[in-house]
């Protein structure tokens, strides 16, 4: 049996333990959590939506604040008013990142930026861009103007930027670089990376529009990225000038075929699909009258080249009002626009396919129409049902026969077709059985 004295060394060292694994930090319970998401591209209604879901779910898991990592060319107005109005509102810390370097905050993305609580920018970024741009991409009236410039200033004095930028961007375009921007009190620091930006903005504090001032505790939190789910990058994808022209130029193709092959066959499936799909990416796109008034008359045009296939007249000017449909569909102001790599081929490949559309139905309408009668007439066939309900089977089909001669038809006998009326086959014997097909 152990003496007590025996047994102090170990039990010292396991109380030493003991209070060793109590002074331990407690990792994953006292580390603040930051909620992240990424949008590249056009600021859309399917933007606006995916933003503000985030916002939601960020405060409802405890978030101490969402990172928004941005880079967009601009979009729609109402979309970015939605979005700035959730910013403005938010009941969680909003870090806009402009990033990564080389991307840019133009348009639409220079009030969603100025409307965060921070703004960052990665190095070699620029801001800016923002005066609107009408349906055709042209310059809009002085009150658009003015209510922009008043919108830009108002973001700007609620997050203590740079008002005179505010405004210069909205009237003159002005854009700067994430230097100049950071100089001018646009933007509240410059970060490379999400880590260099948790860092800086640790111990910041920041006032909600509740009141509440909440102070940022973001060196080790633990991220929690909440990017936009399958289906809503399916609907962000139809929504590029790109994939929309694609679709409204197949599902003009797949119309044309099925114009020239009447039935609801693939043609009809495959353009009905692609039609609906396309008109959904125009309605999230700022979209251009003229350009979708061109899409019209170019399918239009195609449609008669392969009704009425001519001299390519109607083909080359459908090729004409699509390529010039595609060029301004989208007002280029905005930097959204259709590639010109994607619009050439695009266009190419539905005026030639358009074409030989045309000359294929044609040579079909030039065909001998062959009908079901043509088919049967002389064919030879065996009786079976006579002598009251004689019938013969051809081609798999029973069909009822009449004796054309008044000669009495027996079964097993074989008969010759000589003509059709109705759903009845005329027949005359023929007794010669080796005939039957």
């Amino acid at each position: 049996m152990t003496s007590p004295r025996a047994r102090l060394p170990a039990l010292l060292l396991l109380g030493a333990f003991i209070l060793a694994l109590g002074a331990m930090p407690a990792h994953g319970q006292d580390r603040s959590t930051v909620a992240t998401t990424t949008w590249s591209g056009p600021i859309t209604p399917v933007t606006a939506d995916h933003l503000s879901d985030v916002i939601d779910l960020a405060h409802q898991r405890g978030a101490v604040a969402l990172v928004v990592h941005l880079d967009t060319p601009g979009g729609l107005v109402s979309s970015m008013r939605a979005i700035v109005q959730d910013f403005l509102g938010a009941p969680l810390p909003i870090i806009v990142h402009v990033s990564p370097s080389g991307a840019d905050a133009g348009s639409a993305g220079t009030f969603i930026t100025m409307a965060a609580h921070v703004a960052v920018m990665a190095p070699a970024t620029t801001i800016g861009a923002a005066t609107p741009v009408d349906l055709e991409g042209g310059e809009v009236g002085d009150k658009i103007i003015n209510n922009a410039a008043a919108y830009a200033e108002a973001i700007a004095t609620e997050r203590g930027r740079d008002v005179e930028f505010a405004i210069a961007a909205v009237r003159d375009g002005e854009s700067i670089t994430s230097d100049e921007a950071l100089e001018r009190n646009v933007i509240d620091l410059i970060a490379g990376d999400l880590d260099a930006l948790l860092q800086a903005i640790d111990g910041r504090e920041i006032e909600l529009a509740n009141g509440q001032t909440v102070t940022l505790q973001t060196a080790d939190a633990v991220l929690d990225e909440m990017d936009p789910s399958l289906a809503r990058r399916i609907l962000a994808a139809l929504a590029d000038p790109n994939v929309a022209f694609i679709l409204l130029s197949l599902a003009t193709l797949a119309i044309l075929y099925e114009i020239a092959n009447p039935g609801v066959g693939a043609g009809g499936v495959t353009g009905a699909v692609a039609l609906i799909l396309g008109l959904y990416a125009l309605s999230a796109l700022p979209t251009s009258m003229a350009g979708a008034a061109l899409l019209i008359v170019a399918g239009v045009l195609f449609a008669i080249e392969v009704v009425v296939p001519g001299i390519g007249v109607a083909a080359a000017g459908g090729t004409i009002a699509l390529f010039l449909g595609g060029l301004f569909l989208f007002p280029r102001p905005t930097g959204i626009g259709v590639n010109m790599w994607v619009l050439l081929p695009a266009v190419l490949v539905a005026a030639a396919t358009a074409v030989l559309i045309g000359v294929a139905a044609s040579r079909l309408r030039e065909l001998p129409k062959t009908t079901v009668s043509d088919m049967l007439i002389g064919r030879h066939a065996e009786v079976f049902g006579a002598p009251d309900h004689p019938r013969v089977h051809i081609d798999g089909t029973a069909w009822r026969v009449v004796s054309a001669n008044g000669e009495q038809l027996q079964d097993g006998g074989t008969v010759t077709v000589v003509d059709r009326d109705n759903l009845d086959l005329l027949v005359v014997p023929t007794g010669d059985a080796s005939e039957e097909d």
